[in-house]
C-alpha cells in the first residue's frame, strides 16, 4: 500500500470520529508488519478521562486480532496543520513498534510529513527497562 493510500484510509475515518466536545476528529490508518490495515478514530467521553485517540483505537483493533508488530501509521485530522499522536498515542505506539515505525501526518490540504516515532519519542520507555531491575 503507498503512504497515500494509508494517508487516505485515515481521511476516510474522520466522518466516524465521535468527537462532540473537542469538535476535533481525528482518523488512523495502521499497518502491521504482515500488510494488514486497521482503522481507527476518536471516541469522545464526557468525562473527558475514558476518551481514545484514534490511534488507540487502531491499535487495539489490531492487538485484538493477534497482530503486534507495527510497521506504519497515518494520522489524518480536519486541520491545516498536522496532528501529532499525543503522548500517551505515542508509548502505545512504542509498545508494539521500535523507534523506525513510520509516522505519516496529513492534514485537510493533503498534505503528508513523514516522522520517526524516534524522532516523535527519543528515549523512550520499553521493556528493556525492565530488565535487570
Amino acid at each position: 500500500m503507498t503512504r497515500e493510500e494509508l494517508c487516505q484510509k485515515a481521511v476516510e475515518m474522520l466522518p466516524r470520529a465521535y468527537a462532540p466536545y473537542s469538535r476535533f476528529p481525528v482518523g488512523a490508518a495502521l499497518e502491521c508488519a504482515d500488510g494488514a490495515v486497521f482503522t481507527g478514530c476518536n471516541v469522545e467521553n464526557a468525562a473527558y478521562g475514558p476518551s481514545i485517540c484514534a490511534e488507540r483505537t487502531a491499535v487495539c483493533k489490531a492487538v485484538s486480532e493477534g497482530r503486534r508488530r507495527l510497521s506504519r501509521i497515518a494520522i489524518a485530522a480536519d486541520s491545516d496543520d498536522f496532528c501529532p499522536p499525543c503522548g500517551v498515542c505515542r508509548q502505545v505506539l512504542r509498545e508494539f513498534a521500535g523507534e523506525e515505525l513510520e509516522v505519516l501526518l496529513t492534514n485537510r490540504r493533503g498534505e503528508i510529513r513523514t516522522l520517526t516515532l524516534g524522532e516523535l519519542l527519543p528515549w523512550s520507555f520499553d521493556s528493556g527497562n525492565l530488565e535487570g531491575r
